[in-house]
């Protein structure tokens, strides 16, 4: 079998080192746009619990890591003069460029013939029995195809710095300035630098004047006057130390999601990588995604022979669950990082914590990973509160409950009861206690809910969320909370204790209703 791999990023090389071991006989030629030692970004992170199927096929990128990598297990989060530290979440990064060139060793050593500086369009490639797209979110290729592709972007800016100040491990800086809240996400690649990505709102983007760099120029510009902004903004925080650019220009994270990853006409054609699908670098997943896509399609040609048509369509299916959960746990995570200079000006250090290390995962979960982490964020709730998140009592107009989990009825003449039964009217409408607004059942129906709550006459005792998603609920409890300043419960479809604990520990929701 000829292959044809278009892109030389660390997907394209990892699988045509693994398709040259899994069969030998097959003739791999990597194509990639770029010289050999070119390489854009910085760094590329890993989580030791996503890097066991990647070491188990090949040694390669354990080698890298252990050997040119660094390590860590805490999470750190710098707000407001404090540090809080969550262990549990262990770690490895490497520069991506070092990657990239023992990714190339590996792939020559098994046998792949590389071509740099070469562009690969699928006119050229027609002689090829199958083209492995894996050139990148702006993959010419799939643009090509009709694979059922749709592109999402993200409201927060971002930039892509490095830095030579040293951190210990993934950093998460936020700091207000004068034009709004900046927050950092950063993590040692070497001994030399770190990784240094700035996020933003769209408003305060603006209001600084970062908004003035031609984004239409072609790659290899930086936008330095931003350079020049941040590196005074959080000067404080890296002890004065450089930020370095490579390519570092704003934009605006495009989350893709593709129906079919392989098409038999005009000619074979498989997607890998982020050319398929990309995830919120907040989840640290689009190097890993891509590397277990090579892994699942090596395997899945290795496995059927001459039968390629039923070999992509194994691929198809070993890898699009993976794929869909990931983006599914990256999505509340994007979302908080739409919304985090809220959280900042909302939250205490501790609970902005752990607001943000529950964004996407629950209390028992998070526990099992940083026990002391999630037993300090209960002390200082109880500290404040005097009893547990659930056992807390809660008043709001003169109606009290004693517990923040409530039972929802239907019955809208009924009377609200301090054992914790709450009557909620069938549409969304003011009443004696408060309001019911149903959330939409996606995010693109928020800005008419998020109308339908600022047009509520009167100043409601609470206000209920139900329906929707557990994301979109949860905004629109959030809105209510932290904009409009009304206590907000979210209506549950079950009773799940520990998802109402992390709701309400965390400062999402006041109370959380379950149907009676």
């Amino acid at each position: 079998m000829r292959i044809a791999v278009a892109g030389g990023g660390p997907g394209g090389l990892f699988f045509a080192t693994m398709i040259r071991r899994l069969v030998p006989s097959a003739e791999v030629t990597v194509f990639e746009r770029n010289r050999a030692d070119d390489t854009f970004g910085f760094g590329v992170v890993f989580s030791d619990r996503t890097l066991a199927g990647i070491h188990e096929a090949d040694p390669v990128l354990r080698r890298a890591l252990d050997e040119h990598g660094r390590h860590w297990d805490d999470i750190e989060v710098r707000l407001k003069g404090e540090r809080v530290r969550c262990g549990g979440n262990g770690m490895a990064a490497i520069v991506r460029r070092t990657l990239l060139l023992l990714l190339q060793e590996r792939a020559r050593d098994v046998g792949a013939d590389l071509r740099f500086a070469t562009e690969a369009r699928l006119d050229d490639l027609a002689g090829y029995d199958l083209v492995v797209a894996a050139d990148g979110t702006g993959s010419r290729i799939r643009d090509l195809l009709d694979c059922g592709s749709e592109v999402e972007s993200a409201t927060a800016k971002f930039i892509w710095f490095g830095t030579d100040y040293l951190f210990d491990g993934l950093t998460f800086v936020h700091e207000r300035g004068p034009d709004g809240v900046f927050a950092v996400h950063g993590y040692p690649i070497s001994a030399e630098a770190s990784t240094f990505i700035v996020e933003t709102d769209e408003a305060s983007w603006r209001r600084a004047g970062l908004d003035a760099f031609d984004v239409t120029q072609p790659p290899g510009p930086s936008d330095l006057a931003s350079k020049a902004y941040l590196e005074k903004l959080f000067a404080d925080q890296i002890d004065g130390k450089r930020l370095l650019t490579n390519n570092s220009r704003w934009g605006n994270f495009r989350t893709r999601r593709t129906k079919r990853l392989h098409t038999l006409t005009p000619q074979p054609v498989v997607l890998l990588g982020d050319a398929a699908h990309t995830a919120h670098f907040s989840v640290g997943s689009g190097t890993k995604m891509a590397m277990e896509d090579a892994v699942a399609l090596a395997r899945a040609l290795a496995e059927h022979g001459d039968d390629l048509p039923g070999a992509l369509a194994a691929y198809e299916e070993a890898a699009q669950p993976s794929v869909r959960q990931v983006q599914d746990a990256a999505r509340p995570s994007l979302s908080w990082w739409e919304h985090f200079g809220r959280y900042y000006d909302a939250f205490e250090p501790w609970q902005f914590a752990y607001h943000f290390l529950s964004r996407s995962i629950t209390d028992a979960r998070l526990a099992r990973r940083a026990p002391e982490f999630v037993e300090t964020s209960r002390s200082r709730w109880t500290a404040a509160h005097g009893a547990e998140p659930l056992d807390t009592p809660f008043e709001s107009g003169g109606w009290q409950v004693g517990s923040r989990l409530v039972r929802i009825t239907t019955d809208a003449g009924a009377t609200p009861t301090a054992a914790g039964d709450l009557p909620l009217s069938a549409t969304p409408r003011p009443g004696p206690w408060g309001a019911l607004l149903h959330a939409p059942d996606t995010e693109a129906g928020l800005p008419d809910a998020f109308a339908r709550l600022a047009g509520l006459p009167g100043s409601p005792v609470l206000v209920a969320v139900g329906g929707g998603t557990p994301l979109t609920r949860i905004l629109l409890c959030e809105q209510a909370r932290l904009h409009h300043r009304l206590p907000a419960l979210t209506i549950e479809p079950a009773l799940d204790r520990d998802r109402a604990h992390t709701l309400v520990l965390s400062g999402r929701a006041d109370l959380v209703g379950v149907a009676a």
